[in-house]
């Protein structure tokens, strides 16, 4: 069964686009939009390509999912991740870490035992045994005062949904790699999830839901970088941070404008 037109229909509407306004982006007559959203009529796969670019939603989830009863694809429940874990002597689990060399190999073997294994293995104390611990090693100034060569420890996320915005996260994605960055969750309005930077010479950006592959809320970080009392700065407060999330908001509206 093709969910095409229900979701044609849906999201034609959530985004506020008229029939006509979709039949000129795609240059074709209005009731061929029409005869869609009834199921009268398949678009062809260029067509059909232009509309999931215009809707922003992937091809297969485009048809083969019920996107109005059950939600965006990409906060619902994903299936079981093999997630791999290293483990001592005494069947502790070890936090393993992923340095700056070793991230671009990490998008390919995440999953893959014997490459998990080459990675170094550490254990940190007074960390929650609750929790699943990776540690990722930063590169770059984007999440300053962090600076790079910070070792950052992540407890794994097992669903999008459960990304809170405005904390810290590292996330593993198809498009953009592993990068550590401020999180805001917008996946019920628009699949996506919006990413800022601590440091404002660094542009905030969006990745879609389906992009991520993993997420780990940041608990502890590593530094060989000891503060200079002299540098001392007004600690950040309630007040700043909702400035903060104003600013981030204002921002995506004009990205989405």
């Amino acid at each position: 069964m093709s969910y095409l037109p229900s979701n044609l229909r849906f999201l034609r509407k959530q985004k506020g686009i008229t029939q006509n306004d979709l039949a000129d982006q795609l240059d074709v007559q209005r009731t061929m939009i029409s005869a869609y959203e009834d199921g009268r009529s398949e678009p062809k796969l260029a067509t059909l390509k232009k509309l999931a670019e215009l809707l922003e939603v992937g091809l297969e989830e485009l048809l083969e999912h019920d996107i109005e009863n059950l939600g965006r694809k990409a906060i619902q429940k994903r299936g079981i991740n093999i997630l791999t874990i290293a483990a001592d002597d005494s069947d502790r689990e070890n936090i393993t870490l992923v340095g700056q060399k070793a991230s671009a190999g990490y998008l390919n073997g995440f999953a893959d035992p014997e490459y998990m294994e080459t990675l170094p293995q550490f254990h940190l104390p007074n960390l929650s045994r609750q929790a699943t611990y990776r540690a990722f090693e930063l590169a770059g100034d984007s999440m300053l005062p962090l600076i790079p060569g910070t070792i950052v420890i992540g407890a794994y996320v097992e669903q999008l949904h459960q990304i809170k915005s405005g904390r810290t996260y590292i996330l593993v994605t198809q498009t953009e790699g592993v990068v550590y960055k401020r999180v805001f969750n917008y996946l019920e309005e628009n699949g996506k999830l919006f990413l800022a930077s601590d440091n404002e010479h660094y542009k905030p950006y969006e990745v879609r839901g389906e992009d991520v592959l993993e997420v780990w809320e940041a608990k502890a970080f590593i530094s060989t970088d000891f503060p200079n009392p002299g540098d001392k700065k007004k600690p950040l407060t309630l007040e700043d941070l909702g400035e903060m999330i104003k600013d981030i908001q204002e921002d995506l509206r004009k990205i989405k404008g």
